[in-house]
Formats: structure tokens, C-alpha cells, sequence
């Protein structure tokens, strides 16, 4: 409130939701979807739910869920850098395979760069695991991390970010298809989550406005959003 010029405490916040009928969006249990059960390597956990980043391009995590509409499901996968809890990566599916995966990593490689050795965590979904995903890691020379089976809290940054984009975006309203799905997915990504949104984990500054101002005193570059 104070970047636009307003001086308002927590308690007239309050006050003045209560007035006007605002109260705060609750979130679903989590329902686990991740097909662990094939027969491809499982990496160790190298990010401990450390989810701490003292650089960019540190940490990467990556997540798929599922979205209900009138022509069926919508699948999205994302990728996460986890120095500025920016989306850096996403794709859209009518299914949930590998290339779903992989077209959200191809992106954020594509968007970041990143230099061998980062960590790059995600559950041990099939997709994840595969031979085509594993080969794009070892290319860019990536540090291969899994959650541990059945543990979603082992990637527990991007499962906060799916929680608040349901709570914020997906469960407000039925969905007729998956191109409107794809269309308020892509606005909320690029209009409010990454450049408005805060995040109490970046001192209550949004994605991008955090990636700027640790711009202003590194050296590393920014890519403008």
C-alpha cells in the first residue's frame, strides 16, 4: 500500500473488509496426481526443503496440475526459479505427458540461461523422470533433485504457488474450455502473479520487483519482463 501513496494499517484493513462483505479465499486439501509407479531412475533430494535461493539460476523446481473444464481437463506444468519465486516456464495440455514437461523446462532454459550446476527439483512423476526430460538436464548440465514418494512437501514452493492460483483464479468460477482456461492462466501469469503479486518470502515484493532490485547491485543481468 505504501508504493501508492497509502498509510493503512493492518486493523482498518480489517475493519473496512468486514464492511464490505471481503473475506479471504480459502484453499482445498491437496489431492495427489503424481504417477510414481514406472520404472525410470529416481534422483536423490538435493534440496532438503531448502527452498532458499541466494542467486538466480541457484534453484529451479517444477510442478503439473489440472484444471476442470466442460471439454475435459487442462494440464498445466511450470517451472520455477526459486531465488525470486518467478513462473520462468509453462505449458499448456490436454494431457498430462512428457512433453507437457518438457515445453515448460525448453521455456525457462530458453527465458534464463542457466549455468551448469543448477538444482533443478521436482516430484518423480513419469514425466519428470523420463529419458527425453533427463537427457534436456544432462545437456544443460543441471543437478538432478526429487521429493521423496508421496511427499508434496518436499516441493513445497511450487505447491504454494498452485494453491494460490486455484484460490485466486481457478475455483472463483466454472470454466467452459480449456482455451479460456488457457487465456486466464497466461493473464494471471504475466499480468498479476509475477509483476504484482507480493510474496511474503521476498519481502512482501512481487517476482519481478524483486528481480530488479537484486539487479541494481549484481552483475548477473536481468531479463525486462
Amino acid at each position: 500500500m505504501k508504493d501508492i501513496g497509502l498509510n493503512v494499517g493492518h486493523r482498518r484493513v480489517g475493519r473496512l473488509m468486514r464492511q464490505n462483505g471481503i473475506s479471504v479465499v480459502r484453499t482445498c486439501k491437496h489431492k495427489v496426481t503424481t504417477d510414481s509407479d514406472h520404472g525410470f531412475n529416481i534422483a536423490p533430494n538435493l534440496l532438503d526443503s531448502d527452498f532458499k535461493a541466494d542467486a538466480p539460476n541457484q534453484k529451479w523446481a517444477g510442478d503439473i496440475r489440472y484444471v476442470w473444464t466442460r471439454e475435459g481437463w487442462l494440464y498445466l506444468a511450470v517451472s520455477l526459479d526459486l531465488h525470486f519465486r518467478r513462473v520462468i516456464g509453462w505449458a499448456f495440455s490436454n494431457r498430462m505427458k512428457r512433453d507437457l514437461a518438457i515445453r515448460a523446462l525448453n521455456m525457462a532454459i530458453a527465458f534464463r540461461t542457466p549455468p551448469e550446476g543448477c538444482i533443478h527439483h521436482t516430484d518423480r512423476g513419469s514425466q519428470y523422470c523420463s529419458h527425453d526430460y533427463q537427457k534436456i538436464l544432462h545437456q544443460h548440465g543441471f543437478k538432478i533433485s526429487m521429493s521423496g514418494k508421496g511427499n508434496c512437501y518436499d516441493n513445497a514452493a511450487v505447491e504454494t504457488f498452485y494453491k494460490t492460483i486455484k484460490a485466486e483464479l481457478i475455483w472463483r468460477r466454472s470454466w467452459e474450455t480449456r482455451r479460456q482456461v488457457e487465456m486466464a492462466l497466461f493473464e494471471y501469469i504475466n499480468g498479476f502473479y509475477n509483476p504484482r503479486r507480493r510474496h511474503s518470502a521476498l519481502g512482501w515484493k512481487s517476482p519481478v520487483a524483486f528481480e530488479w532490485k537484486v539487479a541494481q547491485t549484481s552483475t548477473w543481468g536481468v531479463t525486462k519482463p
